[in-house]
């Protein structure tokens, strides 16, 4: 019991700090390449001594592992350039809400290419989802960091959500390595495949700028890993997944109490019907229900 209470309030700081990420990335005022690129520097930095202090540098990768974490990590930068990109057009709120799409992305990988069946009702969320998604789209919110690129950050979003599912997919091949060391190398592949972009263009030019990007890394990724991975190992799937929608919660108590975004009407109801059904989804809401009306048959 004493684990599993731990193991809760570890998962629920994780989420917290995913979602104040937004409110930094919109304060530290650089490109998205460079906020990215920060991330995974000071990331892997902080992921270095996690993974030392756990024994995991002694790990031995074969090559096909090593392959495989590097495309997970090439897959979740990517996703992190689109989330990123798309908060300064879709607000960080809206953004992230339609980010918490990504149940669904992996519902229709496991169609094609694990053969996973997909049933009636997860196709109503499916559905449900996605009546959220152009309820969402038909009003843009009133944000003062928002441009006018609004559909195009609500496309950069989604696109975002399928590089999570790819990343998630493509971790799948690496059952037995330690999720911390996996966490280390995808931001050392950001950190190597966004360097010569970023260093060519100089360096940020004052010490609140360096602030907010080194707690990017410290805190959002090297602190949340940490804690995350340690609520995963105390807590049962189930669990982990309800508590994970702290994260899309915090980020709208942050874009709009913190940020100053009014949402319109219909956006709130659309951004509350994604994650019904994405939670739905998540944990199974009417399977249960279902299979035990097959067994008493």
């Amino acid at each position: 019991m004493q684990d599993q209470t731990r193991g809760t309030i570890q998962m629920v700081a994780a989420m917290v700090i995913s979602g104040t990420i937004g409110w930094f990335v919109v304060m530290a005022g650089e490109p998205v390449l460079t906020v990215v690129f920060w991330r995974c520097v000071f990331g892997a930095g902080a992921l270095v001594i996690l993974c030392a202090a756990l024994g995991l540098l002694r790990v031995r990768l074969t090559r096909k592992q090593l392959l495989m974490a590097g495309l997970s990590g090439v897959a979740l930068v990517l996703n992190w350039l689109l989330l990123f990109g798309s908060y300064s057009r879709a607000s960080v709120s809206v953004a992230t809400v339609v980010y918490n799409t990504q149940p669904f992305m992996l519902l229709c990988f496991g169609a094609v290419f694990f053969g996973e069946r997909i049933t009636v009702v997860k196709l109503g969320w499916l559905g449900l989802a996605f009546a959220g998604v152009v309820a969402i789209v038909l009003n843009r919110p009133d944000a003062t960091y928002v441009s006018d690129d609004y559909l195009p950050g609500i496309a950069m979003a989604l696109l975002a959500a399928l590089g999570w599912a790819t990343a998630a997919i493509t971790t799948k091949a690496l059952k037995g390595v330690p999720p911390q060391l996996i966490a280390l190398i995808h931001v050392s592949v950001g950190s190597v495949m966004l360097a010569p972009f970023v260093l060519a263009n100089g360096l940020p030019a004052t010490p609140e700028t360096w602030a907010v990007l080194a707690s990017m890394g410290l805190i959002h990724t090297g602190l949340m890993y940490a804690l995350l991975y340690a609520a995963i190992q105390s807590l049962p799937t189930s669990q982990q997944g309800a508590l994970a929608f702290v994260y899309p919660v915090v980020t709208i108590l942050v874009d709009v109490f913190a940020m100053g975004t009014r949402l319109q009407p219909v956006q709130g109801l659309g951004m509350a019907v994604i994650l019904l059904a994405a939670a739905g989804m998540t944990l199974g809401w009417g399977q249960r229900r279902t299979r035990t009306v097959e067994a008493s048959r």
